[in-house]
């Protein structure tokens, strides 16, 4: 015990709080963000953008099928921004080639839409890497319709 040290109640009480709120922060500092990625087991550049994903600090799990289509529509992804995968993550439906600071900037804005997509498979893209990058629009789409987000050449905001 420290000699002289006199701790009132109120003293205490706010000690506790203050590292109740510094634990709480840190761990929403660490947090990983769960997004699950429906995809074709045989497709590469699928797993490519799921492993972009995991670099970016996102808790990736993968649901491998054969019924994409069907996703989609449960997801309510709209048949002309279709890619190769469609993934979820907060409530929102995310569908292909999407970079993951578009994909944290829209999160952490939680905007009043469906999701976010990149139609059809940019090259240079995450997961699409290789070639001759080329500059694509992401996406965001909901009941409001559909609007340009961000735009990209490879992973490099425009």
């Amino acid at each position: 015990m420290l000699k002289g040290l006199s701790l009132s109640r109120r003293s205490v009480f706010a000690l506790v709080a203050g590292a109740g709120i510094l634990i709480i922060g840190n761990g929403r500092a660490s947090q990983h963000r769960i997004i699950t990625v429906h995809k074709d087991p045989n497709c590469s550049c699928c797993t490519g953008w799921a492993q972009h994903l995991a670099n970016a600090d996102f808790e990736v799990k993968t649901v491998d099928t054969a019924n994409l289509d069907a996703v989609k529509q449960r997801l309510g992804v709209p048949p002309d921004l279709a890619a190769c995968h469609t993934a979820d993550v907060d409530g929102y439906a995310i569908e292909g080639h999407v970079p993951a600071s578009a994909l944290k900037r829209f999160l952490d804005e939680k905007p009043n839409a469906s999701g976010l997509a990149v139609p059809g498979m940019p090259f240079g893209s995450p997961g699409m890497e290789g070639g001759v990058p080329e500059t694509y629009t992401v996406i965001q789409f909901g009941a409001q319709g559909q609007r340009e987000y961000m735009r990209f050449v490879g992973d490099r905001p425009l």
